[in-house]
């Protein structure tokens, strides 16, 4: 090869190689960004590098300029073991001198690419507070630091009523606000250092609306729920947010270590619960995490752990109440009622576990079992001429499953029963928040003999604008209506005026719950339809059920 030519080859490859290093670099920078393992990260800069650097040496393996492509390519694979920060070696400058400069523009490159990548994975875009990940990091080196003397706080922040801002304003509206609040919390923060002169305590925004303060030196509870109180009123304030003034609150767990964890995953985790009973016992306030408290959490686990075996183990049975006519004296109809036969506790009523079974979805589960039972129990009686119209309770959690509708009419299909017999009640609440399909879908099953009730009316959310257009037949009176009005004027009037809502949407009017015969004319001298209590009948099981209907006379009377 002539040295003219030999030349313009040299530069041709140096150029390519230059050119190829930028693409490269650029190609890791991408893999960094996206998540890839430093690893593959590694393993493509050297791996292509020393491909490039194999065939340039073949071309000319006793070149200075091989020589400086052999000491380039030992200082790539050094970048396997993490090193972005020497500089290419001296032998490439002398020789290379754009190479060597487009390897240091790109390594800076890369370096700065993995600084934003970082920081990005720490922080939360919309408050530019540390997120989750960052907290849990810095929030485990402080608690490392905790002498056995010192004592450190953790402290959940969830907000009231934002969803609401979301629903009505709109998620950029309810990010501003995001935005406010913790402006807020800093202002809190900056405010206790400057007053106690504490060490800095990590702010973070978790997820959703949920904020964290973890304080690395608490002198005493005292201290820590005088800062929760005042996070309270801070975020208790109206917030001018374009043109709207919006009034939040915040529900605050307080957990301290190590009376209620020593690691920052149980301590996390007590204040959490605590949260979650400040937000119960109706939110814009803090609650102290205790032994109560765990106890209770204890409780819930085991039961959960205990309903997930309990439709396997056939651990749940039914008991059929009457409901007596107060018009005739005749009995109208039956409410089936879930009861769990625990193997240590005995009879369980629901309120022990429904609200448990609801919050972790097991609830489809028994609700399916509920309704093969009530199936099979009606087609028995069907067939052996004995037809009584029965009541069960359909979760929420139930009518957000698509086949819901047709598992029911299946499960009545297959056991050959009119759906005249089925009656299904809805909470007040899932009555007014479903949706216009499955509004749809309970209006068919009305047409073809279904009757329609609300349950515990009077406690819950009603639109009196939807209640007027629903698919309905019976609605009944939450029992915390009826305990007082033998004995308080203002409960008889609240709930005559109920009942002449009721009669408003020309529906029957089912009283529960009643214990007495004072009760019972009370109700009658208001207009009350049907009653369903101990005054007549408690719930029983099958046998006895069976056992009673068939004593019971048509003329059957509380009063």
């Amino acid at each position: 090869m002539k040295a003219g030519s030999a030349q313009k080859f040299s530069n041709a490859l140096l150029s390519g190689a230059a050119g190829f290093a930028s693409f490269i670099f650029s190609l890791c920078a991408f893999l960094y960004i996206t998540n890839f393992n430093d690893q593959i990260v590694a393993s493509v800069v050297a791996g292509a590098f020393c491909l490039l650097i194999c065939y340039i040496a073949s071309e000319r393996p006793n070149s200075e300029s091989a020589r400086a492509l052999t000491a380039l390519g030992d200082r790539l694979l050094a970048v396997e073991g993490g090193d972005l920060i020497s500089p290419p070696p001296a032998i490439v400058r002398r020789n290379m001198p754009k190479l060597a400069a487009a390897v240091d523009t790109l390594f800076a490159e890369v370096r700065s690419s993995i600084e934003n990548a970082q920081a990005l994975g720490m922080y939360d875009p919309v408050t530019s507070l540390p997120n989750r990940l960052h907290f849990r990091s810095e929030a485990d080196k402080l608690l490392c630091d905790v002498g056995p003397d010192k004592s450190c706080a953790m402290l959940f922040v969830d907000l009231d009523r934002f969803k609401m801002v979301n629903d009505s304003l709109g998620h950029a509206r309810g990010d501003q606000l995001l935005i406010m609040v913790a402006n807020r919390l800093r202002v809190v923060v900056t405010a206790e250092i400057a007053e106690t002169a504490c060490k800095r305590p990590l702010l973070a925004r978790l997820a959703g609306d949920e904020f964290t303060l973890f304080f690395p030196d608490i002198a005493s509870t005292a201290d820590v729920e005088r800062i929760a109180r005042r996070i309270v009123v801070a975020i208790s304030e109206p917030f001018e947010l374009y043109g709207h003034s919006v009034d939040i609150g915040a529900s605050i767990g307080v957990a301290l270590n190590p009376d209620h964890g020593t690691t920052v995953e149980s301590l996390m985790r007590a204040a959490d619960l605590a949260m979650y009973r400040a937000k119960a016992l109706g939110g814009g306030q803090h609650c102290l995490f205790d032994d109560e408290l765990a106890a209770e959490h204890q409780r819930k686990i085991d039961t959960e752990k205990a309903l997930t075996e309990a439709v396997q183990r056939g651990e749940f049975v039914l008991a059929y109440q009457p409901q007596l006519s107060l018009v005739t004296g005749e009995l109208v109809g039956t409410e089936a009622l879930l009861r769990w036969n625990h193997p240590r506790d005995g009879l369980c009523l629901p309120g022990l576990f429904i609200p448990i079974a609801e919050s972790t979805g097991l609830i489809s589960e028994i609700g399916d079992w509920v309704i093969g039972e009530v199936a099979a129990t009606l087609g028995s009686w069907h067939r052996e001429g004995f037809d009584r119209r029965v009541a069960f309770n359909v979760s929420p959690r139930q009518l957000d499953r698509a086949d819901f509708f047709d598992r029911l009419r299946q499960a009545f299909a297959e056991n050959h029963v009119p759906l005249s017999l089925v009656e299904l009640e809805f909470t007040e609440t899932a009555a007014m928040r479903a949706s216009d399909t499955v509004v749809a879908e309970i209006a068919s099953l009305r047409e073809d003999g279904v009757r329609i009730a609300i349950d515990d009316f009077g406690t819950g959310y009603s639109n009196f604008a939807r209640l007027q257009k629903l698919p309905l037949d019976r609605v009944k009176l939450d029992p915390s209506l009826i305990v007082d009005i033998e004995e308080s004027d203002k409960a008889r009037v609240m709930v005559q005026a109920v009942m002449q809502l009721i009669q408003g949407v020309e529906c029957e009017i089912v009283a529960e719950a009643v214990e007495t015969s004072a009760q019972a004319d009370i109700l009658r001298a208001m207009g009350c339809h049907t009653i369903q209590g101990y005054v007549f009948a408690e719930p029983m099981f099958e046998t006895e059920y069976l056992a009673w209907t068939r004593d019971a006379a048509p003329s059957r009377s509380v009063a």
